[in-house]
């Protein structure tokens, strides 16, 4: 077995669940729906969806190459909520996703323990994947959370529900040992 290769299998694996957690919770709402949030210091889904999309285009861009904060980008956009509509928002995710999927199939275990820069700091390839991977766990249960608060009892669960351990444990060990 190889490590390297391992780890950017269990990565992309990671990376993949969050953001079928942020598709379902996006799924759930409606146009309105996006661009709620609790007041002016808070985000909608819609501004945390595209500032992570921004985030990505600019670190996953030229990955190995250029430092991960592009000159191109302006964050300070991405917190204004501009999107027009839900479909906009995908595409907006999309993209990001896109791109940092692209560049972890393109990336081997021999890069692992290269140098890349964001905004002029250092980090081992290892070391930088981990940060995003932290900083779109973040925003996603961000998103997850708020889609909560706005469905209420309508929220269709990501994971066990309520009251349901026991038997989602049961139904684990079971598919688990055949």
């Amino acid at each position: 077995m190889n490590l390297g290769k391992e780890y950017l299998n269990v990565v992309q694996e990671r990376f993949k669940s969050l953001k079928d957690l942020g598709d379902k919770t996006i799924g759930q709402l409606s146009n309105e729906e996006i661009h709620w949030s609790l007041n002016k210091a808070s985000n909608s889904v819609a501004v945390i969806a595209k500032h992570l999309s921004g985030n990505m285009v600019s670190r996953w861009s030229d990955f190995l190459t250029s430092d991960g904060e592009k000159s191109y980008r302006n964050r300070d956009q991405e917190f204004e909520d501009d999107i027009s509509s839900k479909q906009e928002l995908i595409k907006v995710w999309e993209r990001g996703w896109n791109i940092l999927f692209e560049t972890l199939n393109g990336l081997g275990d021999q890069d692992l323990l290269k140098n890349v820069y964001i905004r002029g700091e250092r980090h081992t390839v290892l070391e930088a994947i981990e940060r995003q991977m932290a900083h779109y766990a973040y925003h996603v249960g961000q998103i997850v959370y708020i889609g909560k608060l706005i469905k209420d009892e309508n929220w269709e669960t990501l994971s066990i529900p309520k009251g349901k351990s026991e038997e989602h444990l049961q139904q684990m060990l079971k598919k688990h040992h055949k």
